[in-house]
């Protein structure tokens, strides 16, 4: 195993073990997750400012990991924003660390990447 395959393994271990929600797009990237053994993840079902209110309802913190990409980015952007306005700390260092140290985008690819590397 390569160095950039075990600072990503260890952060999926920091994911498996947070007690802060994590908020992904859509089920594959729930899914993708699960099979690392990461729990309390919620999906995109409904309107952000719904989300955000219903996020802000039970949690104090959260991890946003919408995708890489344009949209992914918008979402972001705009989820933190609203859970922030309502209170909820967004925990973006494992955001932080796809973008500057991964070539990942999509959430849902993260095992095929992690295999690639």
């Amino acid at each position: 195993m390569n160095e950039k395959q075990l600072q990503l393994l260890e952060w999926v271990g920091k994911l498996k073990n947070t007690d802060k929600l994590i908020v992904v797009e859509g089920v594959k990237d729930k899914r993708a997750l699960e099979k690392f053994g990461i729990e309390d993840i919620i999906t995109l079902k409904k309107a952000i400012y719904k989300t955000a209110e219903d996020i802000a309802k039970q949690e104090k913190d959260c991890i946003i990991l919408t995708d890489l990409d344009r949209e992914g980015k918008k979402l972001y952007k705009e989820l933190s924003t609203k859970l922030q306005d309502l209170g909820v700390k967004v925990d973006k260092s494992f955001r932080e660390f796809l973008f500057r140290k991964t070539k990942l985008r999509q959430i849902e690819g993260l095992r095929k990447y992690l295999e690639k590397l």
